[in-house]
C-alpha cells in the first residue's frame, strides 16, 4: 500500500507513518566544521533500559561518530529508562538551552503525551534529525504452536485474554503497531492484551519465560538474536516488502494477507531552546554520518532504512504526526491529553 500524505485528513490505521525522504546531499568522512562544536562529551539518552531500539540507536551512532572519526568530543551513551520514555524526557526538559544532551527518539515522544502518560511531548525538545526507519516485526518462542501470523491472530480471535509483550508504554508504538494489525485483520484493536514492558530487552526476556504469548518488537532491535539455534521465530513483519540480511526470511504482513504495514521512524532531538549554532552542527554532523562506510554496514545489518530529514523539515514531520496518531489514538479510545 502507498504512503499517507501529509494532507490526508483521515490516515486511518493502516499507514501510521510516512516513507522515508531521500538522504540531503551533506557527505563527509573527516571531522565535521562548524561556527560552533561541543567542548565536552555530549551526553547522547537512550531513554530506555539496554537492549531496545532507543539504547541501539543511540550505541550504533556514537560508535560510528568515534569510528569514523567525525567528531572531536566522545558521544556518551546513557540509560534513562523508565514510563515509556516520560522520566528521561522530564529530566531533559529540565536542562533548557543545554547544546550538551541530546536524546533518540521515536513515535513514542508523541503517543506516551497522547496517551496521558508524560506531560513533555515533542513540541518541549529541539528536533535535530531524522535519521532511520524501522520496522515492526512479531515474535514467538522458537518451540511455539504458532507457525505463521494467522496462527497466533486466530488464537487472539478465540482467547482475547492471551498476552502480547512490547518494550514500550501501552497506548505508544509497540502497542498502536499492534492494535493496528489487530485492526487489519478484523479483530478489535482496542481488545488486544498488550503488556507493557520497560525496553525490548525485558519483553524478550518475559517472551522467553513463556509470560507472553508473543512479543512485537523494532526489528533493527532483533535481527541479531534471529537465525539457526535461535530462542525465538519471526512470524511477520510490517514492512512492505522483505527486508535483507538476517531479515530476509521473515515473511511481511501483506504475504500473509493482512493490509497492514508500520514504519518505525527514528532520530535525534535536543534539550529545549538548544541554539541555533547547535542545532547547525549536529544536522550537519549527522547527515555526513550517514554517508559514511561504518553507518551504512550497521544500517543493513540492523535491517534500518536512511530517512535523514534536517531540523526544520523534521520539527515539521514531528506536528504532522501528533496531527495523525491523535486522530488515531482518538479511535482506539486511547487518547488522554
Amino acid at each position: 500500500m502507498t504512503a499517507m500524505p501529509l494532507t490526508s485528513r483521515k490516515p486511518g490505521l493502516k499507514r501510521l507513518a510516512l516513507l522515508a525522504l531521500p538522504l540531503a546531499a551533506l557527505a563527509g568522512t573527516s571531522t565535521v566544521q562548524a561556527d560552533w562544536e561541543p567542548t565536552r562529551p555530549v551526553e547522547f539518552v537512550a531513554p530506555a533500559n539496554p537492549g531496545g531500539g532507543w539504547d541501539t540507536l543511540v550505541r550504533t551512532v556514537s560508535r560510528v561518530l568515534q569510528e569514523e572519526d567525525l567528531a572531536e568530543q566522545n558521544f556518551a551513551a546513557i540509560n534513562v529508562p523508565g514510563g515509556g520514555g516520560a522520566v528521561a524526557w522530564a529530566q531533559i526538559a529540565r536542562d533548557s538551552g543545554n547544546p550538551h544532551k541530546l536524546f533518540a527518539t521515536s513515535p513514542p515522544i508523541i503517543l506516551v503525551p497522547l496517551a496521558g502518560t508524560s506531560r513533555f511531548g515533542h513540541e518541549d525538545f529541539t528536533p535535530i534529525a531524522r535519521l532511520s526507519t524501522d520496522y515492526s516485526i512479531v515474535l514467538v518462542d522458537a518451540e511455539s504452536e504458532y507457525q505463521d501470523l494467522n496462527d497466533l491472530l486466530e488464537a487472539v480471535r478465540e482467547n482475547p485474554s492471551l498476552s502480547i509483550g512490547g518494550g514500550s508504554a501501552p497506548g505508544s508504538m509497540d502497542h498502536i503497531s499492534m492494535a493496528g494489525l489487530a485492526d487489519a485483520a478484523g479483530l478489535e484493536a482496542s481488545s488486544v492484551n498488550y503488556i507493557a514492558f520497560s525496553g525490548g530487552g525485558e519483553a524478550m526476556t518475559n517472551l522467553l519465560g513463556g509470560h507472553v504469548e508473543a512479543v512485537i518488537s523494532g526489528a533493527g532491535e532483533v535481527a541479531g538474536q534471529l537465525g539457526e539455534g535461535s530462542e525465538v521465530r519471526a512470524l511477520g513483519v510490517s514492512s512492505a516488502e522483505r527486508l535483507s540480511g538476517a531479515l530476509a526470511e521473515v515473511p511481511t504482513y501483506q504475504e500473509q494477507g493482512i493490509d497492514y504495514s508500520f514504519d518505525i521512524w527514528r532520530g535525534v532531538m535536543g534539550a529545549p531552546d538548544m541554539p541555533e549554532e547547535a542545532v547547525a552542527y549536529y544536522e550537519t554532523l549527522f547527515a555526513a554520518m550517514l554517508e559514511t562506510e561504518g553507518w551504512q554496514q550497521a544500517r543493513d545489518q540492523l535491517g534500518w532504512i536512511d530517512a535523514y530529514q534536517d531540523s526544520e523539515a523534521f520539527g515539521d514531520f514531528l506536528d504532522a504526526q501528533h496531527a495523525q496518531f491523535s486522530e488515531i489514538l482518538g479511535d482506539l479510545g486511547l487518547m488522554r491529553r
